[in-house]
Formats: structure tokens, C-alpha cells, sequence
């Protein structure tokens, strides 16, 4: 479900009627919560205007994704708001730098993201993998109808890392509950790095066995965006262009979302509502998100959202120990949240 990273180089065709059909059945985009809606929660998210910003890198960083090895201490920020990733690790280059132009009024700075190693420290895979960069959270009921919002700077895609792949992600942290069998709880438990929890002994024959009887836990999963390139130098692309695809289905399947016709600022927001469903939006510029920008929603892996908690950006690379990640700067990342009585008078 939370895949080291995606790849969806040979499946675009089959992508794009997957967003035509999803799209069809989606409730009204007015009936939702727009990103933004609400009071911003201070404290969860940055603007990245204090001139004496720092992120510390304790490098060599995690990599518990691929070898098990969480290599503390992690990486944090000066203000405490941002920290490495346990899992994958942290971007190897997190700078303050100066807005872009076309920034937010007023705004004098923003924040780089960009890695090249994004595997096992000095052992490169030849292979995408990614690094996180993690907002420390707070948990909210989706009865308050968080949202996040940020803005993005694309660079001109002559500065992107020329391989037809996922480039960058921004996601979010949410819970809600999820039913398997115990079988199938023990591998999700496993790929987590997790001791099974369901696992039973048994006497006789049976013992060891894991029963088919439903088991219904509250876990964590990670709907969001991705920014996937396609290259001029596939030679199944004419030109540079990128395009949206955002996680995830009800079926828990990646789908496109609209194509990227233009670099520079994007606004892009998800809401969270007390009907449990995942709802995505984006527009160019950095103007404030509109029910026009209105992508999709869903109920990501069939599971209804109960709480949000945090969300996070993932810079990738081709981990080949030479190639830097497309240059991403962010900027105004933010929590909303509306009081509980005004979120279920728009349900």
C-alpha cells in the first residue's frame, strides 16, 4: 500500500482511462471542504520566513526501507517542525533560499529540497528510491475537516532530472480502519518492520496456522500527490512534460490526474471530511484553492479517514551515486481545521 516509490513508466495508457472513469461518478466538487477552508493551525506547517532557518543533517541517513537500518540521530529542523524520516531518510540538500519569482506576495523565502542518494548510504541501487522530509504533527479528528495546502516551484523541465519517472511527492498521514484476515495482517505487519500482532499458536496440527476470520484494526496510510516527468529522452515522448497522478483509489490504485501544461508555481491542496473521503485539488499559480480546482475524491484502499495527523514531501532520484533529483522548493505549507458543528453542517 505505501510502496517504496512508484513507478507507472509502462502503465500511462491504462492510467489515463482509469482517472476518465473515476472521475465520472465523483460527487460535486461545491459539496466539499476546500483546502484552506477554516482556521490555519499554527504551528503545523511552515512559511520559511525566518532568515536564521537551519535543517541539521546527521548523515548517514536511515534507510530502513531497504536494510533495516535506522541510523540515529535523525535529521530535524532549527524550529523543531520538520525531521528526517525513520523509514527512508532525509533529502540531502534542505536549504532556505529566496522565493522564486511569482512567489506569494510578501514572501522573502522558501525552502530546497533535493537528494541524489535516496537508497543505502554509499551503495547505490541504480534504481528510484526516495527520501522524506516529515512535518511533525498533531492529530485532528476528521470531524474538524483538516485540509493542507502548499505552494510548489516547478523549474523549467530543462532542469529536471531527465528520466521518465515520479520526481516528487506530497502526502499526507491519516488513519482509519482497515480490515484483513490474520494472514494478511502478519505481511502487512512484516513490511512495516513490525512484530505480528496477530499471529496464534496453536496445538497439534493447527499450530502456527493463521485463521481467515476478519480482523479489523486502526491503521495509518498515505494518500497524496505525485509529480511523474516523461522525458524527451524516452523515446516514447516527443517533448519534456509532466503530470499529476494521485494516490489513491478506492481499490487502493495509483490513477493520472491533469497533465502539467506549465511549469513555475502550483497550488496544491487534499481535505479530509467527516464522511471519510480523500479530497484532492490543484491549480497553477499561487493563488488561494477554489471548488474549480476540484481533481478527485475518494476513499483511498476503500478506508474511511477517521483522523489526520501529519503530512510530508518525498524527493526522488535515480540513486545511481552521480544524479541530482529535479531541484523542488516549497513554500506556505499549512494545516486548516473548522470547528466540528461548522464541518458537519457541510456534510
Amino acid at each position: 500500500m505505501n510502496s517504496p516509490l512508484l513507478n507507472l513508466q509502462t502503465r500511462v495508457g491504462t492510467l489515463g482511462l482509469v482517472i476518465a472513469c473515476s472521475l465520472v461518478s465523483l460527487p460535486s466538487a461545491t459539496a466539499q471542504v476546500v483546502p484552506g477552508t477554516g482556521a490555519r493551525v499554527e504551528n503545523l506547517g511552515d512559511d520559511f520566513e525566518d532568515p536564521n532557518w537551519s535543517y541539521t543533517l546527521n548523515l548517514p541517513k536511515s534507510s530502513r526501507n531497504i536494510d533495516k537500518d535506522v541510523r540515529q540521530p535523525l535529521g530535524f529542523s532549527s524550529n523543531n517542525r520538520w525531521f528526517e524520516s525513520a523509514k527512508r531518510g532525509t533529502p540531502d540538500l534542505v536549504q532556505r533560499v529566496d522565493t522564486p519569482a511569482g512567489g506569494l506576495s510578501g514572501s522573502t523565502g522558501a525552502m530546497l529540497l533535493r537528494s541524489r542518494d535516496t537508497g543505502v548510504p554509499g551503495r547505490p541501487s541504480h534504481e528510484s528510491q526516495q527520501d522524506d522530509f516529515l512535518l511533525r504533527g498533531a492529530n485532528i479528528s476528521v470531524n474538524n475537516s483538516p485540509s493542507v495546502v502548499v505552494r510548489v516551484y516547478l523549474p523549467p523541465f530543462e532542469e529536471w532530472e531527465p528520466y521518465t519517472d515520479v520526481s516528487f511527492g506530497m502526502r499526507a498521514g491519516v488513519r482509519g480502519p482497515m480490515t484483513k484476515t490474520e494472514a494478511e495482517w502478519e505481511k502487512f505487519d512484516l513490511e512495516l518492520g513490525r512484530e505480528p500482532e496477530r499471529r496464534r499458536n496453536r496445538r497439534g496440527f493447527f499450530k502456527g496456522r493463521l485463521s481467515n476470520r476478519p480482523i479489523t484494526r486502526t491503521e495509518a496510510y498515505y494518500p497524496g500527490f505525485f509529480i511523474q516527468f516523461n522525458s524527451k529522452n524516452d523515446p516514447r515522448f516527443q517533448e519534456d512534460s509532466a503530470v499529476f497522478v494521485v494516490r489513491a483509489d478506492t481499490n487502493g490504485h495509483d490513477f493520472l490526474g491533469p497533465q502539467i501544461k506549465q511549469t513555475g508555481w502550483w497550488t496544491l491542496g487534499m481535505s479530509f471530511t467527516p464522511d471519510g473521503r480523500v479530497h484532492y485539488y490543484a491549480r497553477p499559480g499561487v493563488e488561494d484553492l477554489t471548488p474549480a480546482d476540484h481533481i478527485a475524491s475518494h476513499l483511498p484502499y476503500g478506508t474511511k479517514c477517521e483522523s489526520f495527523y501529519t503530512f510530508f514531501f518525498n524527493v526522488c532520484s535515480q540513486d545511481n551515486g552521480r544524479s541530482w533529483s529535479t531541484p523542488w522548493i516549497i513554500d506556505d505549507c499549512w494545516v486548516y481545521q473548522m470547528p466540528a458543528y461548522q464541518a458537519a453542517s457541510r456534510r
